[in-house]
């Protein structure tokens, strides 16, 4: 043989053996990482970085054309790259179900707008997989074969990793506590979110035929004898904290500060940082402890008051994305999606469609809900010029260098919220009729607040930023004379903790004078009997846990204490689901 041939050979098993040993390698970076950010006990971090390592190199040394193996990988390379983004993003959790969901109901330009923030994360995870994959092309087009003792070596070292894995999750199945892989090993914990995820959208894509049996079976119990209007409005990723009516010190709502009538809840919390499932409970009578069972079968708030003899108004400045909120909105009377033109919309457009949607129904009692873009990022692009009174905007990418221009821009999306707010309620006044709005916001946001970085919402685990929303009530003096004694009462409990998950749907119909089974007196906010809740959280497994165990930090229950909510920390919940 030739020795231009034997290095031919050599070469032809070199790029095999580099495959073998590397890809399993770059496979459990976001192991690694992991076992840095979560809480994990030491026998857990060494079964979530030896057990996935020795599969993957058994994987990768079973066939001498271990390019066929590596390209069969390239799906578990997906989802670490996906991870590691996340951890950018959040610097904590695995890819949450949640996540998933976003994903598959996000509209693609909401979806670029973060993206574009997202480079440097985009960037890492480029150079540590795509070289992986173009040179397994390269291995697998060349039909390049690993040494025989190349794979018995990576067998031998994949076999022992594998027992030392498997022998430790024994240990730590054993201990205290157990050990669940299916929410702490991965990528098995991300590919089982990520089948729940695909039965949670399928679920709710069958809400009309699981839903068509339901009733309410509400009543007016009050007659009135002028028709009144009441208006729920949805805000978007509003933080109670930027608000002037909490006391913010910038002035975000000098329109509804001047107006009469306002009642505002300081002490409001969501108990979901993720819209697809705050506003589901925002809009109707089932609550975080009944949201697994009851959210694809239930029908909303605009359905009770269709029972009770209502004429019913959806208007949304979102996109329609085959979710809850789109089904839920669907069945009013009148419907419209200003996405449906593909334009974008500002906000203040939904006021006029609103006036003509109660033109054209005329002398009826109405209901009407409004879903708002409201203060989603990319701020700037939520209001128009003449709103940007904060100054200077941002300049670049979202980044805690960059946190005062954010917080302009953010402001000038609040400002500019309090005028969608006041031009609604004129709207209601020019009726002539008893009119009541309530608006709350879906969920808060983050945006580099404290040590952490934290930035945007729907991250795996909340922080205060995210579940502190602005909750207010609004009754012009025609309702406040219809309803003797409501405004004072709504006022005597504006001091008290509030849940806009469970107070928002019973709070409404209350005020309407609608009855059913499902109303509960002690969730509404215009009720002297009302009852402050416990403090839950909806977590990523639809499970309403303590909100002390959720996941938030020290920093979040300063800040809840601060609010006058006191929680006491306990031991983070996925701890407690091992």
């Amino acid at each position: 043989m030739k020795l231009s041939d034997i290095n031919n050979i050599s070469h032809h098993r070199l790029l095999p053996a580099i495959l073998m040993w590397a890809i399993p390698l770059l496979l459990i970076v976001p192991n690694i990482l992991l076992d840095i950010t979560e809480p994990y006990t030491m026998p857990e971090k060494a079964v979530n970085a030896l057990l996935p390592l020795g599969v993957y190199l058994l994987i990768m040394s079973l066939w001498h054309r271990n390019a066929i193996a590596a390209m069969s990988l390239i799906p578990v390379m997906i989802l670490a790259a996906f991870q590691i983004v996340l951890l950018f993003l959040y610097g904590e959790s695995i890819i949450a179900i949640d996540m998933f969901l976003n994903v598959l109901t996000t509209n693609i330009h909401e979806a670029s707008e973060l993206l574009n923030n997202l480079g440097i994360a985009i960037l890492t995870v480029l150079v540590l997989y795509l070289p992986a994959i173009v040179l397994s092309i390269i291995a697998l087009c060349r039909r390049m074969c690993l040494s025989e003792h190349e794979r018995k070596a990576g067998l031998a070292v994949g076999g022992t990793v594998t027992a030392l894995g498997v022998a430790i999750l024994l240990v730590a199945a054993c201990s205290a506590h157990g050990y669940n892989a299916a929410r702490r090993l991965f990528p098995l914990n991300v590919t089982c979110n990520m089948l729940t995820a695909t039965e949670r959208f399928e679920a709710a894509k069958n809400y009309f035929t699981n839903s068509e049996n339901y009733s309410f079976n509400a009543k007016k119990s009050v007659s009135d004898s002028i028709p009144p209007v009441f208006v729920l409005v949805i805000g978007e990723t509003s933080r109670a904290d930027n608000w002037q009516l909490n006391g913010y010190s910038r002035p975000t709502n000098p329109r509804l500060c001047r107006r009469d009538g306002i009642v505002s809840f300081p002490r409001t919390l969501s108990e979901s940082n993720t819209t697809h499932k705050s506003v589901p409970l925002l809009m109707s009578a089932f609550d975080s402890n009944t949201f697994a069972d009851s959210a694809y079968c239930s029908r909303s708030i605009i359905d009770a008051f269709a029972e009770a003899g209502f004429s019913t108004i959806w208007l949304s400045n979102q996109q329609r994305n085959n979710s809850l909120i789109e089904f839920f909105g669907s069945r009013a009377g009148t419907v419209k999606f200003l996405n449906d033109d593909g334009d974008k919309h500002l906000d203040m457009e939904l006021v006029s469609c609103l006036a003509s949607a109660l033109d054209s129904i005329g002398c009826r009692p109405v209901f009407a809900a409004m879903h708002t873009y409201g203060s989603h990022f990319n701020y700037k692009e939520r209001y128009p010029e003449n709103f940007a009174a904060f100054m200077p905007e941002p300049s670049s990418e979202a980044d805690p260098a960059n946190r005062s221009g954010l917080i302009n821009a953010y402001d000038n999306t609040i400002l500019y919220t309090d005028a969608v707010l006041d031009s609604i309620m004129a709207t209601l006044e020019a009726t002539g009729r008893p009119t009541a709005l309530l608006y709350l916001s879906d969920h808060g946001e983050d945006i580099f607040d404290d040590s952490r970085n934290r930035f945007l919402h729907a991250s795996p685990t909340p922080t205060y930023w995210q579940i502190h929303v602005p909750m207010l009530l609004w009754m012009n003096s025609d309702m406040r004379q219809a309803r003797p004694g409501i405004y004072d009462t709504a006022l005597a409990n504006m001091g008290r903790n509030v849940s806009s998950s469970r107070s928002a749907f019973h709070t409404l119909v209350s005020l309407a004078g609608i009855s059913a089974p499902c109303v509960e007196p002690e969730a509404s906010l215009v009720s002297p009997g009302y009852r402050e809740p416990e403090r839950v959280y909806l977590n990523d497994y639809n499970e309403a846990v303590p909100l002390a165990t959720s996941g938030l930090k020290k920093q979040d229950f300063k800040m809840l204490e601060k609010l006058g909510v006191n929680i006491r920390p306990e031991q983070p919940y996925y701890s407690q689901n091992r």
